[in-house]
């Protein structure tokens, strides 16, 4: 034989081998049943995958359930961040064309607004960073801004509308997922630990207190509850953020063309060069007005407090941001107030893709923010890895093993 037949036999075994490596696994779990663990669940099992999805208490029971329902680029700069969203908001009209997000998403813009120098400057730096990547946005001088939204105060003094924005109330979306898939939650279930096989290159399974559950591959999406399957301290983070809902306003919320973000988020997320520090509790003031008539007020951005109540002080300072913006919102009662924990990560960007040192484990956490938006196409992409094939984000970014190469083992 040749020895160029020998190496296209050689091409051709190793494809093979490749080939049947990664075919989808015949079971795996997902651990969390938050919207990146209910996503990832969903299209495993549309590959036809005998999926067990498992959660220490109930679907969409943390930040998922207490998200402001963002489906966004607005906040984001140019970077992996705004690309994975950018795919985030395209799977979510997808989905909801579908018909399995129809009803549960909602298109609308976003108006960032300005209201002091300091907005001003951040706001017009971000709005040409966003229309260097192809986002569409408006800038909107205060004259034009009044007249595109009336019941803004006077205080506005720039706006910047991003297009083509959305919003889904996560517990929802988890829902419609978990149904289009026929998927029953195991509640209640504390994972203790991976099943490790001999040779602790791949796991088995996991450990309960109920005994072990074994799956050819698993996806570890808990959120916080992330950190103890890791093997670095520090790497994630709670913040928490707390979020007001008001009665219905039916006449005021159709009157609002979009959610309204104030610069100051700009400057308490930290997005802008300008934002030399995140404070130890940031305000962003976020209005978005609701399919239900209400208002959805929020929030805040804290490394510190209890994440299951509020305090006035920060319930205080957010409804007068919001009033000194929107005065109509004076004469309306507050309804709810309630808090929770964004899982972040110490460099700012999710920990996404194969967990270090295993062959079928997996880990999809840390999206602070930005859950309700990634979520899906996180999901999705995990999956399309697991499976062998070009992930629809690029992962790359994310990858757990970045610790790994900063000199700490994760």
């Amino acid at each position: 034989m040749m020895r160029e037949d020998v190496n296209v036999g050689r091409q051709f075994n190793n494809a093979r081998r490749e080939a049947m490596q990664f075919h989808p696994p015949f079971s795996a779990i997902v651990i969390g049943a938050g919207i990146v663990g209910a996503s990832t669940a969903y299209f495993l099992a549309k590959r036809g995958v005998a999926v067990q999805l498992i959660d220490a208490s109930a679907p969409a029971s943390e930040a998922t359930g207490a998200a402001d329902g963002a489906v966004s680029v607005a906040s984001k700069r140019p970077g992996p961040m705004m690309a994975a969203a950018l795919s985030g908001v395209r799977l979510y009209a997808t989905l909801a064309k579908e018909g399995v997000f129809a009803g549960a998403f909602k298109h609308r813009s976003t108006f960032i607004v300005a209201a002091s120098d300091e907005e001003c400057a951040v706001l017009e730096a971000h709005s040409a960073a966003l229309a260097t990547v192809g986002v569409r946005v408006d800038t909107l001088s205060a004259a034009n801004l009044h007249q595109r939204f009336p019941v803004l105060s006077l205080k506005a003094r720039l706006g910047v509308e991003v297009h083509d924005d959305g919003h889904a109330i996560g517990y929802q979306i988890v829902h419609r997922l978990l149904t289009a898939a026929q998927i029953t939650v195991d509640r209640n279930t504390k994972v203790d630990g991976l099943a490790i096989a001999k040779g602790g290159r791949s796991v088995t399974g996991v450990s309960t207190r109920r005994g072990t559950i074994e799956a050819d591959a698993v996806v570890i999406a808990a959120g916080t509850g992330s950190a103890e399957f890791l093997n670095a301290a520090g790497v994630l983070t709670p913040r928490k953020g707390q979020l007001l809902v008001t009665e219905r306003a039916p006449r005021l919320n159709a009157a609002m063309p979009g959610a309204i973000m104030s610069g100051r988020y700009l400057l308490s997320k930290g997005t802008q060069k300008m934002a030399n520090s995140t404070p130890a509790r940031g305000l962003g003031l976020v209005i978005d007005p609701l399919v239900t008539g209400q208002f959805l007020i929020g929030g805040t951005r804290e490394e510190f407090g209890d994440r299951q109540s509020n305090d006035i002080d920060a319930v205080s300072r957010i409804l007068a941001e919001a009033v000194a913006l929107v005065p109509g919102l004076a004469s309306l009662r507050l309804l709810r107030s309630f808090s929770g924990l964004r899982t972040a990560v110490v460099d700012g960007l999710p920990l996404v893709g194969r967990m270090p040192g295993f062959d079928n484990a997996y880990i999809a956490t840390g999206f602070e923010g930005d859950g309700i938006c990634l979520g899906p196409v996180t999901g999705k992409s995990i999956v399309q890895l697991i499976c062998g094939e070009a992930p629809e984000v690029d992962l790359t970014p994310f990858d757990p093993s970045r610790f790994e190469r900063s000199g700490e083992k994760l």
